[in-house]
């Protein structure tokens, strides 16, 4: 696709913009792999349609408004670059052009209201802990609120879990093996502090050593991939610093978090620290990833068999292509079987802050995935993220199934521990 864009006004962000818009040879291949695209039907909110949208902005042949409401519908799932013959980085090319988009859009007061309060408590666990309990004292009237600030409420869980703070380093167990700096995250600090603690656990036992960066801070990845540009960078910034040191690696346990921070040499892309975010970058593993590299100790085997459903994250599957290694992980402990949810290459509908800006589409893809996930007949859902976590388990307690979901990372702890896996078990 040839483009007119003024490269000399947009500067290096519009590098990246063009080169992705340029490679879109519109062959129609991603259609099927879009979930907004399967639920909508309209060509306009399919990653083809939208590259055309985004060309026509930058052009000047269409106003920023106009193409809007199709380019807010997109989940930034990325499931188009998987499913692409022509290799088109379309997550760069939406990803760069809200950073350039958002700041110069117009918004209402209120919109303006509510994302900054997304911004302003999920990336800092104290202030979400406390938006979160202030958020179950409202659940009574949920029903006479707006849809906006409906779904907010139908994502919280019950009662939030004890708050376990994290120690600044975790000693190997017996020979060190390895020596790792560990991402905490945000939300799921506050959501489910048991996923780091397993995590912690299952690489103790393997001979890692962990280091957790008192410094470090939100990776960034909600603010860059809705438009908060120059947010993104001063988190970014941060952990440059927090993650200097020697490590064997940088590990991460949400699939969001590890994209946001493989994602920051396009954030860095023409600022001076690029080299620094390079580094870091090709430091990033998910935790699956690095146990499977580094050779994962003998799980004992389960009690009894266990039918175990494993839901791929979007930001594993299609932006780090990490697929193998959360199954190997799974297939390692004796007893269990492993069962495929259909559509599994289709997003859930959480993408970060998506199910709080566009619940309606959110609230369909969470359904679509529920359902498909009690078809598969699995005593337990798997996933290796908070987003997934929490909408996976929102949905199926709407359809009235509560089917226990955990992190891949804490049913390996399980086993390992021989603590029982399901409820009452």
């Amino acid at each position: 696709m040839q483009h007119k864009i003024d490269l000399e006004k947009l500067g290096p962000q519009g590098e990246i913009m063009a080169h992705a818009i340029e490679a879109c040879v519109h062959c129609g291949f991603c259609l099927p792999a879009c979930p907004t695209y399967q639920v909508l039907g309209e060509e306009m909110d399919s990653p083809r349609g939208r590259i055309f949208l985004m060309k026509e902005v930058l052009e000047g042949n269409l106003s920023m408004e106009e193409a809007q409401p199709y380019l807010d519908k997109c989940l930034g799932c990325q499931g188009c670059v998987t499913a692409c013959p022509s290799g088109v980085p379309y997550g760069e090319l939406i990803t760069t052009y809200r950073g350039w988009s958002e700041p110069q859009r117009h918004r209402s007061p209120f919109q303006k209201l509510f994302r900054m309060g997304i911004q302003e408590t999920l990336p800092y666990p104290t202030r979400f802990r406390a938006a979160a309990a202030l958020g179950q004292l409202g659940k009574p009237v949920k029903p006479l609120l707006p849809p906006l600030l409906q779904a907010p409420l139908e994502l919280l869980p019950a009662a939030l879990p004890r708050l376990e703070p994290l120690p600044e380093l975790v000693p190997a167990e017996g020979e060190r093996r390895a020596r790792v700096a560990f991402l905490a995250g945000c939300a799921q600090q506050v959501l489910q502090p048991n996923f780091n603690h397993a995590t912690l656990r299952v690489l103790a036992r393997n001979g890692v050593e962990v280091v957790i960066p008192k410094g470090q801070g939100c990776c960034g990845a909600l603010a860059m991939h809705t438009g908060e540009r120059a947010r993104a960078l001063h988190f970014a910034r941060t952990n440059l610093s927090a993650f200097a040191g020697e490590y064997d690696a940088i590990l991460t346990n949400a699939a969001g978090c590890g994209s946001g921070l493989k994602e920051y040499p396009l954030l860095f892309h023409g600022e001076p620290e690029q080299a620094q975010a390079h580094q870091l970058a090709a430091k990033v593993k998910d935790v699956s990833v690095f146990l499977v590299e580094l050779g994962l100790k003998a799980v004992p085997p389960l009690e009894r068999p266990l039918k175990v459903a494993y839901h791929d994250a979007c930001h594993l599957a299609h932006a780090q292509q990490v697929r193998a290694e959360p199954r190997q992980l799974l297939k390692s402990i004796p007893g269990l079987e492993l069962v495929e949810i259909p559509e599994g290459e289709l997003c859930c509908g959480s993408a970060g802050t998506y199910n709080l800006e566009q619940p309606e589409i959110a609230a369909a893809l969470g359904e679509r995935k529920a359902r498909h996930i009690l078809a598969t007949g699995a005593e337990l859902v798997v996933t290796g993220n908070i987003g997934c976590f929490t909408q996976i388990q929102t949905h199926l307690r709407k359809l009235g199934r509560e089917i226990p979901v955990l992190h891949t990372l804490e049913l390996l702890d399980r086993a390992y521990t021989q603590s029982p896996i399901l409820p009452g078990r």
